[in-house]
């Protein structure tokens, strides 16, 4: 396998967590490059369900190194408790992990800022996770972060930290906020320095050196790509790059060292909090939510649901230069008689083949519709892509044209063997 970035197509939770597990297989190096634990990637292993936030995927596969670049924004508590969840299954997790010294670290006082933003009457709701990720990106922008390097130095910790909460209580207590202990976040924040610092280096070097020795980087994305925070449909979005170039600057590998690039769609359409989503569609949602389909990994919140969005896909193919997708849970359109697929969207008499940038325009869009005839009969156990009913191979080969890129992947379930390569 090459060098390989693999970003999520649409709006997040496209299944890039067992897509990646599957593509692992052929990597020696899986890189996490943007985010927080507001991320959820969900990967079955047999019978056994994981739940990763922070850690990459790769960490399943006992030969992998993993590696979470500068990119990323890390609540050190919340990742030491992921480790040690994950030793408790038996997953090694030791010198097959690396974190970046340069990713910037989230604080209590950056949850609380997220959630009094949230629930402020005076401001717009994002629907975040209200993990503090975007305000540790602010501080990060805004130059006044700090960073794993000096989580792992004590006394440079305890006094940076002592002025940051000094000045973030003040913003707490404004917005009528409780303010935070400093001796109580010091003490939790330096034992989890204490047992990340064995992981803490220079990724930079890790990755040039695993490029040196000819290994193969998986550059593990998170969210999806109209959840960036300049390419989606702000403000409704998170705060990093989540596409694909996203993956050279928040790893530290060139972009002239990058073989290719993976999309993952689903069969349909689904996005987690506010914002536009012109197919959004409650009969669709309804469908999937009692099949047991589409909770959140990370919040457990019902995904809202909508049909296939080809315009939104066909951008996100051009932003991210895709050169082929993955497509995840076909079966669930396996009971569906008739499909939809949004080939443009309408607003009045205007017609939009592409995604507009104004989120209100885009808010009034309606989506103009092409059908399909549904299968119905299970999917699950297709092994190949003749495998697959004579309508669903046609109704991805419609996709395929629909939004410019082949499809070299399509997952049937959950189980790694549950997937068909073209």
């Amino acid at each position: 396998m090459a060098n390989t970035i693999l970003v999520g197509a649409q709006w997040g939770d496209e299944g890039k967590g067992k897509i990646i597990d599957v593509l692992t297989e052929e990597a020696d190096v899986v890189v996490r490059y943007a985010g927080g634990n507001n991320a959820g990637h969900t990967v079955w292993v047999g019978k056994e369900r994981y739940i990763l936030h922070l850690v990459p995927s790769g960490i399943l596969r006992r030969d992998k190194l993993c590696v979470i670049g500068n990119g990323v924004v890390i609540d050190p508590v919340s990742l030491a408790d992921e480790i040690r969840g994950l030793r408790q299954l038996g997953v090694k997790v030791g010198d097959n992990l690396r974190i970046s010294e340069t990713a910037h670290v989230v604080l209590p006082y950056h949850r609380e800022l997220d959630v009094a933003r949230e629930q402020r009457k005076d401001r717009q709701r994002i629907g975040t996770t209200k993990r503090g990720i975007g305000p540790a990106y602010a501080d990060k922008a805004a130059r006044v972060g700090l960073r794993m390097v000096d989580l792992i130095q004590p006394e440079r910790f305890a006094e940076q930290l002592k002025q940051r909460i000094r000045e973030n209580n003040q913003v707490l207590r404004a917005w009528g906020a409780r303010p935070l202990s400093y001796r109580k976040v010091l003490e939790e924040y330096q034992a989890a320095g204490a047992f990340l610092k064995p992981f803490i280096t220079n990724t930079v070097q890790v990755l040039h050196q695993a490029l040196q020795q000819g290994k193969n980087l998986l550059f593990e994305g998170a969210q999806g790509t109209f959840l960036d925070i300049d390419h989606g449909t702000y403000p409704y979005v998170t705060s990093s790059n989540t596409t694909a170039g996203g993956a050279c600057t928040g790893s530290g590998v060139p972009p002239n060292r990058i073989d290719q690039v993976v999309g993952v769609m689903k069969a349909y359409t689904t996005r987690v909090g506010e914002g536009p989503l012109p197919t959004e569609d409650a009969e669709l949602g309804e469908l999937l939510h009692g099949m047991g389909r589409e909770f959140g990994a990370t919040t457990g919140r019902p995904r809202r649901c909508g049909w296939f969005d080809a315009v939104a896909v066909r951008q996100a193919v051009l932003i991210n230069g895709v050169d082929f997708l993955a497509v995840t849970n076909l079966d669930g359109l396996d009971t569906v008689q008739t499909i939809k697929v949004c080939l443009a969207y309408r607003v009045g008499r205007r017609r939009y083949d592409n995604l507009p940038s104004d989120t209100a325009e885009l808010a009034a869009c309606e989506p103009v519709y092409a059908e399909f005839p549904g299968w119905c009969t299970p999917t699950s156990g297709a092994r190949r892509w003749k495998d697959l009913p004579a309508r669903a191979r046609s109704y991805l080969k419609a996709l395929e044209d629909l939004v410019g890129a082949p499809i070299g992947i399509v997952s049937v379930g959950p189980d790694r063997d549950q997937t068909i390569f073209r």
